[in-house]
């Protein structure tokens, strides 16, 4: 069974655009950032590894078909100005459904805007919408901007800790 493909989606503030390869060079920008780095390490790709992560990515499924990969970018509507980007990584379940474990991220200049919330929550309405049986988020203990997200979500905290991220699961 195929993975549905992104659809472009609106918010109040936001265009989520589903994620093409020509948005590498504008998203650069504010993903060059070593602070978006602070609660998952690693350091900011360079401008041609982003290229080759987003033509991956735009695919729309890992190589052997076993994730369907969703991803937008987070387009302000007052400037046309990229913000961030929000993603959704599906897998099928035991005994049927979907899970979506749910991502995000904000330029370090557009953080404390709520753009994070309102991108994430269009995603996972739009996700609900179609279909998916549970969403999950993966936070690193302390990182309370995505906590406060994950809670806009309807998603909780569970006991389960994996490479030192709480996930956390839908209670919606």
């Amino acid at each position: 069974m195929p993975w549905p493909a992104s659809a472009p989606l609106t918010t109040p503030r936001l265009r989520l655009e589903p994620l093409r390869v020509e948005h590498a060079r504008e998203a650069f920008a504010f993903l060059d950032d070593a602070r978006l780095h602070t609660w998952t390490g690693g350091t900011p790709d360079t401008l041609a590894e982003l290229e080759a992560r987003y033509a991956r990515q735009a695919a729309g499924h890992s190589p052997d078909g076993a994730q369907g990969w969703l991803n937008w970018l987070l387009r302000r509507r007052a400037d046309a100005r990229l913000v961030g980007t929000v993603q959704a990584t599906l897998s099928r379940m035991p005994g049927g459904g979907t899970e979506a474990v749910l991502a995000w991220v904000t330029g370090a200049a557009y953080q404390g805007e709520g753009y994070a919330r309102e991108g994430a929550r269009a995603m996972a309405e739009w996700l609900r919408a179609g279909g998916v049986s549970a969403l999950v988020a993966c936070i690193r203990p302390g990182h309370t901007a995505s906590a406060a997200v994950a809670r806009a979500l309807a998603l909780a905290p569970s006991d389960a800790v994996v490479d030192g991220e709480v996930r956390w699961v839908d209670q919606g």
